[in-house]
């Protein structure tokens, strides 16, 4: 059987032409083996005006569907940059790098860009700066959004008080590690079912059916980098004294990844943008790829908070305590929303929360620092956003040449907190002061908890996903 992975493999690139061809070609033509069409469609794709009139009818397709891009392709235009930006508000700037801000004018000066602000924990990412706020008219930019989409927070605070945890560290480490998979790979032993793996995105579109393998064997699992699960203390408003708490931080893993790379190459083959700036490539909400694109970005989003659902679910249930409360939001997201004059906009937040009034978020400071849950006041100069965390103060490879080992491990010392896995790119030191962000976003949210950690576990840098330490 083809698959889009032997289409690619072959030299076809995610597009129009990718989709003539898996329709054609999916299943196998009647009387084709597979590696004759490999060899028609290799010589098919370098000459394609000769196959034209070919006898086979999907040759004949795929090969007009080729020759229509080409033609296409020669007729557009390089689509030019405004010479203003449009309006930019920015929280912390003295805190924001300034490759971040020079990031955050180009996303502005796209001729489809209404609105932009930056965060205070703004540093330098792929087109659109972590921690930038982008709202557009009526397209989606799958790279403002992310490769990591939908990647979220997740807080679940059991009825137990806070002074345990101390007591219960060998315990809360345990359940950790036996109830947490970190890095690609299958969760425990077994696989996990769930209706997000039913959704029809997995058999009506092909881009997506064929990722359902990859959603399927990481279902439960957390990412690498600044991705965590961890126990600790919380003193949250409506609760009375502290309480013991789990947070996590992860998204889509594998799957989300590669859903975004294939949208924007096709956003980026459709959008003739200066070299410079093409990740800032958009998809029009009213085509058949911006709605595909946008179905595919909820799907992940979903498919992202059920994995936070699992592992909390799990650890509940190893640690046999009630769940008395939760907190949970995206970032790495867009949403259709309206600004304070009314108009329709697209609103991404890449590495920013939704901080709109009555909106409750969670910002994470790093591994022995406090997080906090926040209220949103509903700000539109932000574009009712917030920051997503304390934001790097240095890149990883930064961080890894700057500190080392015996740092880190005398930091978590003083914090008193144990760290399961982790490397020292993530160490505290390389990231924003979490206080200093959040004085810089007053304006933004009201603070209404705060949460120590306590026993930590991450990744371990370059070590296979079962192991934890």
């Amino acid at each position: 059987m083809i698959t889009g992975k032997d289409l690619q493999k072959w030299g076809l690139k995610p597009g129009p032409v990718y989709k003539t061809a898996i329709k054609m070609l999916v299943p196998n033509p009647k009387g084709w083996d597979k590696a004759t069409i490999e060899l028609e469609f290799r010589f098919m794709l370098s000459n394609p005006e000769e196959c034209l009139n070919n006898s086979a009818e999907w040759v004949r397709c795929i090969a007009k569907a080729i020759v229509a891009e080409k033609t296409e392709t020669s007729k557009q235009i390089v689509i030019r940059l405004s010479e203003t930006c449009c309006p930019i508000q920015m929280y912390g700037r003295e805190m924001i790098e300034r490759g971040a801000i020079d990031q955050m004018y180009e996303a502005a000066k796209l001729p489809i860009s209404v609105r932009a602000a930056i965060m205070p924990d703004g540093h330098y990412g792929y087109f659109l700066p972590i921690g930038g706020v982008l709202a557009t008219d009526n397209v989606v930019i799958p790279y403002a959004v992310g490769v990591d989409i939908g990647c979220r927070m997740q807080m679940s605070i059991f009825d137990v008080d806070g002074k345990f945890a101390e007591g219960w560290r060998d315990k809360l480490e345990n359940i950790l590690i036996r109830n947490t998979v970190f890095g690609v790979g299958k969760d425990m032993k077994n696989f996990v079912d769930s209706p997000v793996l039913h959704n029809d995105l997995f058999i009506d579109v092909p881009a997506i059916k064929q990722l359902w393998a990859t959603a399927r064997s990481q279902l439960g699992t957390s990412g690498a980098g600044n991705h965590f699960v961890e126990f600790g203390i919380v003193k949250v408003e409506g609760i009375e004294g502290e309480k013991l708490a789990v947070l996590s931080h992860s998204g889509s893993r594998g799957f989300g990844n590669k859903l975004a790379t294939h949208y924007v190459n096709i956003a980026i083959s459709q959008c003739n943008l200066p070299t410079n700036i093409k990740r800032g490539a958009w998809l029009d909400m009213d085509t058949d790829d911006g709605k595909e694109y946008w179905a595919g970005m909820h799907l992940a989003g979903d498919y992202a908070k059920e994995c936070h659902n699992i592992i909390h679910s799990r650890i509940a249930k190893a640690l046999g305590e009630k769940v008395i409360k939760k907190f949970e939001n995206h970032h790495n997201f867009a949403w259709k929303e309206k600004l304070e004059d009314g108009q329709d906009v697209i609103v991404h937040r890449k590495g920013a929360t939704p901080a709109r009034v009555g909106v409750f978020g969670i910002i994470p400071g790093s591994m022995t620092t406090s997080s906090f849950i926040v209220e949103g006041k509903g700000n539109p100069l932000s574009i009712y956003s917030s920051s997503h965390g304390a934001g790097r103060a240095m890149s990883p490879t930064q961080a890894k040449k700057t500190f080392t080992m015996e740092q880190m491990r005398a930091d978590l010392a003083a914090a008193g907190v144990t760290l399961i896995g982790g490397s020292v790119d993530e160490c505290s030191m390389g990231y924003k002061d979490i206080n200093e962000v959040m004085h810089a976003q007053s304006d933004l949210v009201r603070v209404i908890g705060r949460f120590r950690p306590v026993v930590v576990r991450m990744a371990l840098r370059g070590a296979k996903p079962w192991e934890t330490k």
